[in-house]
């Protein structure tokens, strides 16, 4: 497990400038987890952080550990990874749905997108034309990268499996993926071709999606190890970054395990192997990181385990690579035959709290980090010199009962669907989602719509009526006066839907972006047992693949989106110089928006922008506090605090919004709907206005040195209070 030496990667990496305080950071370490719990889903069971306790002890021993923070909405994974790695809500990054979402293009009948892309892409990367507009969107240009700060400070920057800082995707349109970063035509473009060409579930359709997508490298300024031999200038390509502010020209990239296997494993003592003939990383367990058939690259995202992604980040640290960004697959669900593997139709799905394997998955994680953090420290890379980031895109809520004890402890539960006529029969222990085509159960009369499938559906109305439409308003209607049977609740039906919000809240959410064609109509926040649609394309009205409309579908269970506590509550980790040791910090309320501000604040770098989140002045020492953010550090504190009540999605402003926003949309009387909207309307103005006072005074604080005036953020706090 040993590695090239400390010196040889301090050479190969001494382009670096990083600026920590006392200059002590050399190295980062940035995790983003699926769907991993630091609290119990069920009382009897561990929690996930407490069944990887090399991970927890770790994080709560040498840093601090914020179990009060919250992800964003729509709470999916594009959306809270690409806050976190932003700094940015929704709305100024661009994913104000996700994973995929709908647009309207010039016809307005809503056309289908998917939230994952890589960073340049357009929403219609098909002709360009239905919607020409960046996926990553912020005032109509591509929103800011986030490798950029980075590189420009000469540092390489690697990444495996985040939302759309590596390819996505092989899509070959105009606008695709590999065009984007291949060029139509070229050698690389022409196996993608090729490959989406294959039968499904062959390793001939998985060669393309092994070799070029999931795995990156963006490149310093000067070229870092894109430029430090002859195959790695010949394998890389430009990094293109059109709308960065100051330009981003001649960067260059490598993209895929095709291009950077290679490169990482170039070092003397590489933790790689041949298979096939070609370069394999080796993952912490020391097999190699192959994808279902056993060709060397990107395993499929759902195969970014934890010996997966830390072996990989491992070897980029130890080739040179200072800043390594990774994503690991939840443990909740057995990802046996997961994409690009045959279809087996009874995996992958989900597991319960305390199954057989979803224990044996968390120990295997757990197993991993303890390599992971030992082979780190044997190549000199630990908290006295590294930053680490450990978070989670979102929390979620098990759909399902309770498991069933055996003889070895565990816990088992009915892996099969459950339909019914008129009662439910499910057994105590059923796992699984609750489907409903809700398509079927509206009116006649109903206009058609699109909608994202999920606990907290988006709709769009063919056409894309105003707010006010009067047939608009009544589909609203009734759809929160929906009912059915929810078998975890009652046998007789129940209320779906919790809250509504049109228009006007979702942008009080942060759910309306610069692109007016991706605002959903309206969005429904059900109860989590639920996953809602609106049928499939070549059948709109047929029932759920589980049998009667509605059933249980066993193969998910672990329901996010939505609003409920348990879904938006998350937790994020920091370690490293700078760093106070404070463990667990169960009191202070955080977001994902504020992991940038934290991270860039320690290591004395800067955006070109103003972000959304704040400095976590909570997580540092006082060495490592900006002064400006010291001078007034309570009043920061209760500014900061104030700020994030009043604009963060699962703040007490938009919650209570929310609940008003449902009353409106719910009442039959438009002169009720219009008064309660038009608060709605004013008082989000208002807040937008002091948010972003506050947003920029506490940014110019911590990263400009400009001190903050005591007197006008109390006035703020006040202001804000009034709110």
């Amino acid at each position: 497990m040993g590695g090239p030496s400390s010196t040889a990667r301090s050479l190969a990496a001494s382009g670096c400038q990083l600026n920590s305080a006392g200059d002590k950071i050399k190295h980062v370490v940035y995790l983003q987890f699926d769907n991993t719990h630091y609290a119990r889903d069920n009382q009897s069971v561990a929690s996930d952080l407490e069944q990887m306790p090399h991970l927890l002890n770790f994080l709560k021993s040498s840093g601090t550990l914020f179990t009060n923070d919250h992800t964003v909405l729509i709470s999916h994974t594009a959306g809270g990874i690409l806050s976190t790695q932003t700094g940015l809500y929704p709305d100024r990054h661009g994913i104000t749905v996700s994973n995929s979402y709908y647009y309207f293009p010039p016809t307005k009948i809503p056309a289908f997108s998917s939230a994952f892309k890589y960073w340049t892409d357009k929403v219609d990367d098909t002709t360009g034309t239905n919607d020409p507009l960046p996926n990553m969107v912020t005032d109509q240009k591509v929103t800011p990268a986030p490798w950029v700060p980075f590189t420009r400070a000469g540092c390489d920057f690697g990444a495996i499996s985040l939302a759309n800082i590596e390819l996505e995707n092989t899509g070959t349109g105009p606008f695709g993926d590999m065009s984007q970063a291949f060029g139509t035509g070229s050698p690389e473009w022409n196996d993608a071709v090729a490959s989406n060409a294959a039968p499904s579930g062959t390793a001939a359709r998985a060669s393309a999606l092994t070799d070029y997508v999931g795995i990156a490298i963006h490149c310093a300024q000067g070229g870092g190890i894109c430029a430090s031999n002859a195959t790695n200038v010949a394998n890389s390509r430009p990094d293109r970054l059109l709308d960065e502010t100051g330009g981003y020209l001649g960067y260059s990239a490598l993209y895929g395990a095709k291009y950077v296997n290679p490169a990482i494993c170039a070092v003397p003592g590489a933790s790689c192997q041949t298979v096939g003939g070609l370069k394999a990383v080796n993952s912490t367990a020391g097999d190699p990181v192959t994808d279902p058939f056993g060709r060397p690259g990107f395993p499929g995202f759902d195969g970014a385990l934890a010996k997966n992604t830390l072996g990989y980040l491992a070897q980029m640290q130890e080739a040179g690579i200072p800043i390594t960004w990774g994503y690991i697959s939840d443990a909740h669900d057995n990802h046996t035959s997961s994409f690009p593997a045959p279809f087996n139709p009874a995996f992958p799905r989900a597991s319960g709290p305390g199954e057989a394997d979803y224990k044996a998955q968390l120990k295997a994680y757990d197993d991993a980090f303890a390599a992971y953090f030992q082979r780190l420290k044997n190549d000199g890379i630990d908290q006295s010199n590294t930053l680490f980031m450990v978070t989670v895109d979102e929390g979620d809520k098990l759909a399902g009962g309770i498991g069933t004890p055996q003889t070895d402890g565990s816990l088992a539960y009915a892996h099969t669907n459950c339909s019914w006529t008129t009662t439910p029969a499910c057994p105590t222990n059923q796992i699984g989602e609750v489907n409903m085509n809700m398509r079927t159960k509206l009116p006649t009369g109903t206009p058609g719509f699109q909608v994202h499938n999920d606990s907290a559906p988006t709709f769009y109305v063919n056409g894309q009526p105003e707010r006010t439409n009067s047939v608009l308003r009544k589909m609203e209607r009734d759809v929160g006066d929906l009912q059915a049977i929810d078998p975890y609740v009652s046998s007789s039906p129940t209320t779906v839907f919790e809250r509504l919000a049109d228009t006007v809240e979702e942008k009080t959410l942060h759910m309306v972006n610069s692109d007016p064609a991706r605002t959903p109509s309206f969005t429904g926040f059900a109860d989590p047992n639920w996953f809602l649609t609106g049928g499939t394309v070549a059948n709109p009205n047929a029932n759920p693949s589980c049998g009667s409309n509605p059933c249980v579908d066993y193969h998910f269970a672990w329901s996010h989106g939505d609003i409920q506590d348990v879904i938006g509550t998350t937790w994020v980790g920091f370690v490293g110089p700078g760093v106070a040791s404070n463990g667990v910090d169960n009191s202070t309320w955080t977001d994902h928006t504020n992991v940038r501000p934290t991270m860039l604040s320690l290591l004395g770098l800067t955006d070109d922008y103003v972000h959304d989140g704040r400095v976590l002045i909570e997580a540092l020492t006082t060495k490592a506090t900006p002064q400006s953010l010291i001078a007034h550090r309570e009043t920061v504190r209760r500014l900061s605090d104030i700020y994030e009540q009043v604009n963060a999605p699962f703040g007490q402003f938009a919650m209570d919004t929310l609940v008003a926003s449902t009353r409106a949309i719910k009442s039959t009387d438009e002169s009720v709907y219009n008064s309660i909207e038009s608060s709605i309307e004013n008082l989000t103005t208002e807040r937008d206005a002091l948010a972003t006072q506050i947003k920029t005074a506490l940014g110019a604080a911590a990263f400009a040195g400009q001190a903050l005036n005591e007197q006008q953020a109390k006035a703020w706090i006040d202001q804000a209070q009034s709110l």
